[in-house]
Parts: C-alpha cells; structure tokens; sequence
C-alpha cells in the first residue's frame, strides 16, 4: 500500500473529543505476565501490530479513512484497534506515573502486561508509532540496542496539553478529596451505588483481567474483606476490561472470581468513572473511601497488604 499509516495524533483527538473509533462498540515488581487461563492474542491484533510494524515511516501523513475502510475492515480487527486506541492515550500517563512512583522507566516487558499487549514486541511498535509522530513530543529516550526506556520526561508530559491535566490529577494526590460519585452494574449481581453506602468504609479496587499485579493483589483482598467486613468495610472490585478494550468474555471472568475465591462484590468500571477518578493508567489502582465519602489514601500499583491493613485498620477505628 502507498500510503503510510500513523495512529496516535488520531487516537488522542478521539480521546479529547470523548468519542470512539470508527466501528468500535504494573509494574516491573509484579509477578510474571501470562494470559488469564491461557486465554491467547487475538490474530487480528497481531496482524494488526504487524502491519505498523512493516508501514512506520516518520513524518507520513494520516489517512484514518483508509485503515478503517480498506485496511482493517473486519469486526474483530476494528476490535483490536479499539483496544489499541484507549492503550495509546494512556502509555504516556503510565510512563509519567511510573517514572514518579518507581524513580526509572517501565521495562517493555511491563509496558506489554500494563496494556495486555502479548509481548514486548508489541509494546515497542507502539513507541515507534509514537516517536514517528512529529507532532508528538519527545518525552521519552531509548537505548538504540535493546528498545528499552531509558528516560521520561515527566515535566514535558505534563505540559502537553493533550496528557497534562489527566497527569496533574493522577500525580497530585487524592486523599482528603471527596470521592467522584459511582453507581456501577454488578458484573454478576446488583449495581454498587456509592451514595447508597455511606457510613460504609469502602476499597475502590480498580483492576483488569490478566493484569499481573491485580493477580497478585487479589489474594490479599480476599483475606482483608473476609477480615474486615463485618465492621462496616466492604471492597468494590471495578472490573476495567470494558473500558480498556480488553477481549476477555464473562466466562474468563467469571472462572477467575471463582479460582479465586472472590468474596466481594465486582462491577464493571465506565468510562465516565474512569474520567471521574482522573483515567487510571497503572494498575490496579486502588482509593480507600471513609464513612464520609473522604478518599483516606489512594495506591497506583500493588499494595502490599500489611500497607492495606494498617491504613484500613486506621480509618476503622
């Protein structure tokens, strides 16, 4: 094909706008990345990701029109693009946040199981779409070599109008807020209203499918909702695979509260909640909310548990 492709300044429009895409409907510490319960990569996405692999050419002209009318006209490959579009307005807001929680850049590997994108590879083709835009800064240096991150400008990311505010909200702090508002449809039972539980202490857990640090987080939740429910505590699992993107069905949902041996409620997590809560980039993210409807404290990444409980313990009391 003549015409070369290139996604991101179309991506970040779209977000801005707060529309969709034509045809659509944590970190280095955490534990290794697999798909939930062998659940694989979609061919459509690889072929996808292979296409921009073969087609990025700095400074080529945009023409959405065609990627969506002649090259990728198939429901699950328009599918696959959805979910690459809500990965590239977020992959700066993550390396920001990352940079500030951890002190150095996301390996590519951690890029990949934050976006649940199959490999590394597929995290690197991204960046290149974003590096051969000329109208995106360059807010990120690489190792010629390796591909890997070696340094992000968190100052230029937050001065760019398109990232900055979103930025600003996730590195600014939450505690002492009152808590955005929610009514969310359970996953699997009722709507979890936040209004309807005040006087409650509740755990805003903000997780996806297959993300390896919420794996990792889950078993702690379990034993602080089985320890703590009875004293007016109770944990809300949003489920953000909707909003991502995500491909996973009700059914690998579903297998994976039940492994699990998940005692708390799961919603599905919106977009307008998301905006609401400043678009989570890291996750799972987590707001511990009082009695008063005040977040307590906020975690972008995994939570240590002994961490968990003290604060929970603390707002209990």
């Amino acid at each position: 094909m003549s015409k070369i492709f290139i996604l991101l300044s179309f991506f970040v429009a779209i977000a801005m706008a707060g529309g969709e895409p034509p045809g659509s409907s944590a970190d280095q510490h955490a534990t290794p990345k697999h798909t939930a319960h062998g659940t694989q990569p979609s061919d459509a996405e690889a072929r996808v990701i292979d296409y921009l692999r073969e087609h990025i050419q700095p400074g080529q002209a945009l023409v959405v029109s065609e990627l969506y009318n002649t090259v990728f006209t198939q429901p699950e490959e328009r599918q696959a693009l959805n979910k690459l579009y809500n990965a590239f307005f977020r992959i700066p807001l993550f390396l920001a946040e990352y940079q500030e929680k951890y002190g150095s850049p996301p390996s590519l590997r951690t890029i990949a199981q934050q976006f649940d994108l199959h490999n590394s590879n597929a995290a690197d083709v991204l960046l290149r779409v974003m590096e051969s835009d000329p109208r995106v800064p360059r807010f990120l240096t690489r190792d010629s070599k390796t591909g890997e991150i070696t340094r992000v400008n968190v100052k230029m990311i937050r001065s760019d109008p398109r990232f900055g505010q979103t930025v600003e909200r996730q590195l600014s702090g939450w505690e002492g807020k009152t808590a955005p508002t929610f009514n969310l449809a359970g996953a699997y039972g009722p709507a979890i209203d936040l209004a309807a539980l005040s006087g409650k202490i509740v755990l805003l857990y903000i997780w996806f499918t297959g993300c390896p640090p919420c794996m990792k987080e889950s078993p702690q939740l379990v034993a602080l909702q089985h320890e703590f429910s009875s004293r007016g505590f109770t944990i809300v699992g949003a489920n953000a695979d909707k909003v991502l993107g995500l491909t996973y069905g009700d059914d690998v949902r579903q297998r994976y509260i039940k492994e699990q041996k998940i005692n708390f409620p799961v919603v599905d997590w919106i977009k307008e909640s998301d905006t609401a809560y400043g678009k989570i980039s890291i996750f799972p993210t987590l707001f511990l909310i009082d009695g008063k409807g005040v977040i307590a404290h906020h975690w972008v990444g995994y939570a240590a548990p002994e961490d968990l409980r003290k604060y929970v313990s603390d707002v209990i009391k």
